[in-house]
């Protein structure tokens, strides 16, 4: 079967530059590459054909003499495609170089260490603990570095440059004509190989123990707030850096007392009498108690804002204020005399001219509006 003009392969006209030629070939090289078209044997062709005509086409004294002399210039004993004397893994590493990493995969950067992982500790507070901060103690198991080897992972502490890699951390596996970097399996990408591993840690570098911190929790913080300990997560391997803790706050409910951001808010009950003629209540704070004034005629539901007695911002240092909503209280278990004279009182109020109920009244006339309109 004859060839294909090298140009009508890759779709491209005879005078294209450099740049579109290249364009061209890696859109084709992408479409029929045998990674992706594993059982299409057409597919294969045709990205050897691709690569063959880019190999000639994209050389200057190559595209010359096919210009001039057409495949007659790359046929046996002329330097081309049909006598192969390039290497794939060059033409694979100009185009798919952003890909597999580095030029080509020649001499491929060495693998970075790899620092340890970050470990995350769940803190439960009490809502007094958290408003004024408190030191604690915890115990975290993790990955140490070991101290035998000082964490290199060696007996003797030597590493040795890796034989299969030659150092460089990574290997071309040649797969037919498609030539691929890979890390290398001896090193695992280090360049560095142990010859004599520590007995303690078996060339990890590191051991499992348990690690005992203390933890200054500042005063102010709630559920959510993490505080970063820098370099006390697990070890890294072979002597690289520690990764971080982090230590995740929960605060528990509290009993009296609910938290919205640095404000608190609480329920007092209060007797009707107390509502209806006025008093003093001692209202609980975290700092103790305070008085509370309560007017005359205070309904239930109704808010008493206490400036700066709640939570202090750990962010901006603001102090935040205690809300407290009057719950106005049903006496319970009254005895006959009791009950009597709340019939007596109701009744004196009830002759009366004066409105007590200002509410009742106005839900009262409401529900008559409501009742005229319906039935208009």
């Amino acid at each position: 079967m004859a060839k294909r003009d090298y140009y009508e392969v890759l779709g491209v006209q005879r005078n294209v530059d450099k740049a579109d030629l290249k364009k061209a070939y890696r859109k084709l090289a992408m479409k029929h590459h045998p990674d992706r078209n594993l059982d299409d044997a057409d597919a294969q062709e045709h990205f050897k054909e691709a690569q063959e005509a880019y190999d000639v086409l994209k050389d200057d004294k190559k595209r010359s003499a096919y210009d001039q002399f057409g495949h007659a210039a790359t046929g046996p004993g002329a330097r081309g495609p049909a006598g192969f004397d390039g290497d794939v893994g060059d033409v694979f590493g100009d185009i798919f170089g952003d890909i597999f990493g580095g030029r080509g995969g020649r001499g491929g950067a060495r693998q970075q260490q790899q620092r340890g992982s970050d470990l995350r500790f769940a803190m439960e507070l009490d809502l007094e603990e958290a408003v004024s901060g408190i030191t604690r103690e915890i115990r975290i198991p993790t990955l140490g570095g070991c101290k035998k080897c000082d964490g290199s992972g060696a007996e003797d502490g030597e590493r040795t440059s890796c034989t299969t890699c030659g150092g460089i951390g990574q290997v071309r596996m040649q797969q037919g004509i498609f030539s691929v970097q890979q890390t290398c399996p001896a090193c695992k990408g280090m360049g560095q190989v142990i010859k004599n591993p520590c007995s303690s840690c078996h060339g990890q570098g590191r051991i499992r123990e348990t690690k005992t911190l203390s933890v200054k929790i500042p005063a102010g913080v709630d559920t959510g707030d993490r505080i970063r300990l820098a370099g006390e997560g697990e070890a890294g391997m072979a002597g690289a850096p520690s990764g971080d803790l982090y230590v995740e706050v929960r605060v528990r409910s509290h009993r009296l007392f609910e938290r919205d951001g640095d404000d608190l808010y609480c329920e007092v009950p209060i007797h009707f009498t107390t509502a209806a003629i006025g008093g003093e209540l001692e209202i609980p704070t975290l700092n103790g108690q305070v008085k509370l004034k309560v007017p005359a005629e205070t309904q239930t539901g109704r808010m008493f804002r206490l400036r700066g007695k709640g939570v202090k911002s750990v962010r901006s240092h603001r102090q935040g204020d205690l809300m407290c909503k009057v719950i106005i209280e049903t006496p319970v278990r009254l005895s006959k005399e009791q009950k009597n004279m709340l019939k007596e009182f109701e009744a004196s109020y009830k002759s009366s001219k004066t409105d007590h109920n200002p509410k009742s009244s106005s839900w009262l006339d409401g529900v008559r509006e409501f009742f005229d309109r319906m039935t208009s």
